[in-house]
C-alpha cells in the first residue's frame, strides 16, 4: 500500500511546501491589498489560500502519477519543479518587493511553464495533464489581476 501512495505523498508534500514556505515569506506583506487599487473580479482574500492548496495538491497529484510511470519522463518532472520555482519567487515579487510589472513578466513566464508542464505530462499520461488545467485557468486570472493592479497602481 505505501509503495502506492509514496509517490502522491512526496509530490504533494513538495507542492505544498512550496506553496507554505512562499506564505511564510510573504505573510507581512498580505496586507498589500488595503493600500493599493484593485481591478473589479478581485476575490476576497480568504479565497486565495484555498485555491491554492487546491492548485498545489492537483499539482503534486499529477507530478505523482507522471512520476510512476516507468517510461523515459523527457523532463516532465524537471518541468514540475522549474514552474513551482517560478511558481514561488511570484509571490516574492509581487508581495514583498511590490515589483507589479517585473511580477506580471514573471507570471507570463509560469504559464508559458504551465502550458509546457501541461504538453509534457500529456505526453505521459492525459489525466496529470488534465489536473494541471485548472491551475493554467487560476493563474491566466492572476494574471489579469496582476497587470490591473500594476495598471492600476502605476
Amino acid at each position: 500500500m505505501w509503495k502506492k501512495i509514496k509517490p502522491y505523498v512526496i509530490y504533494i508534500g513538495i507542492s505544498l511546501g512550496v506553496g507554505a514556505l512562499a506564505a511564510f515569506l510573504t505573510k507581512d506583506s498580505m496586507d498589500i491589498y488595503e493600500s493599493i487599487n484593485t481591478p473589479p473580479l478581485t476575490p476576497p482574500g480568504w479565497l486565495f489560500p484555498v485555491v491554492w492548496s487546491i492548485l498545489y495538491v492537483l499539482m503534486g497529484i499529477g507530478a505523482a502519477r507522471v512520476s510512476k510511470l516507468r517510461l523515459p519522463q523527457n523532463n516532465a518532472l524537471f518541468v514540475f519543479f522549474l514552474q513551482l520555482g517560478i511558481n514561488f519567487f511570484w509571490s516574492i515579487f509581487f508581495f514583498n518587493l511590490r515589483a507589479f510589472l517585473f511580477s506580471f513578466l514573471w507570471l507570463l513566464l509560469l504559464w508559458l511553464c504551465i502550458i509546457l508542464m501541461i504538453k509534457k505530462f500529456r505526453s505521459k499520461d492525459k489525466i496529470a495533464a488534465y489536473l494541471q488545467i485548472p491551475y493554467l485557468l487560476w493563474v491566466t486570472f492572476a494574471a489579469y489581476l496582476n497587470f490591473a493592479i500594476w495598471f492600476l497602481n502605476r
